[in-house]
């Protein structure tokens, strides 16, 4: 593992780029849930919420339900911006919960079964489609993930880079694994919102592209076999965005810590720049079979960060806590480039140390055996900026 302290960049670099090299930006998406502050039940209060945090903003929105509330960010160019930005985001939306008697849960799902119907987006006719088409498929709407943006990058780039990251997607999912209870029980896995996100057919890892037009031909097959209604539908734990030209990393759970979130992203950018010096050297890829990579996201899914994982390259079984070092040393290099090596291991040995965030929800049930504790451990965390 690479050493904190090793990693002091010097003053000539850009935050989030090599000297010399265009910089890499980030953006992160969060999504919450809505809980009553008394039973801690989800409430479907998107609307109220959003209005008094401001109304819907390019900052603010609505998710697939009325449940959930959604942040994205600016284009950050460093780790301390990025930092900053997701504490103002998530103290507004905070506020504006407790307004109406809510508070605000970065939870990946509800963990008590919902009472009475689904409350979709009601005012998004695409929403009422998707239900119609996708049915009981869409219960799984009511959970909340982060995705990573890293650009700017344009399709031939997302592609190259997208191949050579892919194999270190369980990784981040063992990381960020923050779902281990759903619909009223311990589902034995550590992510299973990794697991239920999965039956949607346009979901899951994604395909190795051969080249830009593979991918394009993928999506295709996916709007032309009814899989996905339109681009937004394409669900995979990494992709090429539609909307920005940056590659998207989707895999991850919503976890509660904002020190957590900002080393998913300092991950993300160092994994993308990482890529894209191997392809400007010329370095062939390490090749990542789809069988074993398969497995390996459901072990990373199923023992989070305290059990095993599956070596992607050889499918060896390994403590996720080695896997996890192993993707730092591998993107090593380019976190000390930009000043964030200190940080990352840093968050990473605290995370080994306090347990994940599925843990750390265990360990709330654990006390009394009543989830209502863990939804109050899951709010605490939330809302400790």
């Amino acid at each position: 593992m690479i050493e904190p302290g090793k990693g002091t960049a010097s003053n000539t670099l850009h935050p989030w780029g090599r000297a010399g090299a265009v910089p890499l930006t980030v953006g992160v998406e969060e999504e919450f849930l809505l809980v009553d502050a008394r039973t801690f039940k989800v409430v479907p209060a998107a609307p109220l919420v959003l209005d008094t945090a401001g109304g819907s903003t390019p900052r603010l929105h609505a998710e697939g339900t009325r449940y959930q509330v959604e942040i994205s960010t600016p284009v950050a160019d460093s780790a301390g911006t990025l930092r900053a930005q997701l504490a103002a985001l998530r103290r507004g939306l905070a506020d504006a919960a407790r307004a109406h008697g809510c508070r605000l849960l970065a939870s990946p799902s509800p963990v008590v079964a919902l009472d009475g119907p689904l409350h979709l987006t009601d005012d998004e006719p695409r929403q009422r489609e998707q239900h119609r088409r996708f049915g009981a498929l869409t219960d799984t709407l009511v959970g909340c993930g982060r995705h990573i943006h890293i650009g700017t990058l344009d399709v031939d780039s997302a592609v190259a880079v997208a191949n050579r990251v892919r194999p270190w997607l369980p990784t981040l999912i063992a990381l960020a694994a923050n779902s281990p209870f759903w619909q009223g029980r311990d589902t034995g896995h550590a992510s299973w919102r990794a697991m239920a996100w999965s039956a949607w057919p346009s979901a899951g890892l994604p395909p190795h592209f051969t080249s830009t037009a593979h991918y394009r031909r993928s999506v295709q097959a996916l709007l032309g076999s009814g899989a996905a209604l339109d681009t937004k539908m394409v669900y995979w734990d990494l992709r090429p965005s539609g909307n920005w030209p940056t590659l998207e990393i989707r895999a991850p759970d919503m976890s509660p810590g904002i020190e957590t979130a900002v080393l998913q992203a300092e991950l993300a950018r160092a994994l993308v720049a990482t890529a894209l010096r191997e392809i400007a050297e010329q370095h062939p890829a390490k090749e990542a079979r789809d069988d074993v990579l398969r497995l390996a996201r459901w072990r990373a899914a199923h023992d989070g960060l305290e059990g095993f994982g599956l070596d992607p390259y050889t499918g060896a079984e390994l403590p996720a806590a080695d896997l996890a070092e192993a993707l730092l040393d591998h993107v090593g290099p380019e976190l000390a480039a930009t000043g964030d090596l200190d940080h990352a291991a840093a968050t990473l040995t605290a995370l080994l140390r306090d347990g994940s965030g599925a843990h750390r929800q265990r360990a709330a049930f654990a006390r009394r055996h009543d989830l209502t504790d863990v939804l109050r451990h899951l709010a605490d965390e939330t809302e400790a900026l």
